[in-house]
């Protein structure tokens, strides 16, 4: 693991207007426990790519939503109040604007995550420490 880099959090734009690409290759190459690469830009948002197992820190995003989409595996979507939502594949949720909230993934889950160009992933906060791979039980909603 990169010690500057724990989280494996990449905001540079991968790839161009008008360029194919294929998620699995990057899947496939990742090597990291939690990985997030900014694909694309779309107006004035970006499409992430995410392959994550283990607990992403607590945070919010003051001034812009947040969308995850499950590609593979099953996201736990921790919100503020004790509300959890559990996602499989092909399921999504969206967290609006200044809501706390938190990732988590038992097991390797790629996802997709469509937010503002300008949101920092950990939400600006200075207490991002490295990864946590275990995993705590909370209540959860499931979509199922």
């Amino acid at each position: 693991m990169d010690p500057g880099n724990p989280w494996g959090t990449f905001l540079d734009v991968k790839y161009a207007h008008l360029r194919p690409f294929d998620v699995n290759e990057l899947v496939a190459a990742n090597t990291r426990p939690w990985y997030n690469q900014t694909l694309c830009r779309v107006n004035d948002c970006v499409a992430r790519l995410g392959v994550v197992q283990g607990e992403y820190v607590w945070h919010k995003h003051d001034d812009e939503d947040e969308f995850f989409y499950v590609i593979e595996g099953r996201l736990l979507v921790d919100v503020e109040g004790d509300r959890t939502f559990e996602l499989a594949a092909r399921q999504g949720v969206s967290v609006p604007a200044g809501v706390m909230h938190r990732t988590r993934a038992t097991e390797r889950t790629v996802i997709l995550m469509i937010e503002g160009a300008g949101v920092i992933p950990t939400g600006g906060s200075s207490d991002a420490c490295e990864p946590a791979y275990g995993v705590r039980s909370t209540a959860r909603v499931s979509l199922r």
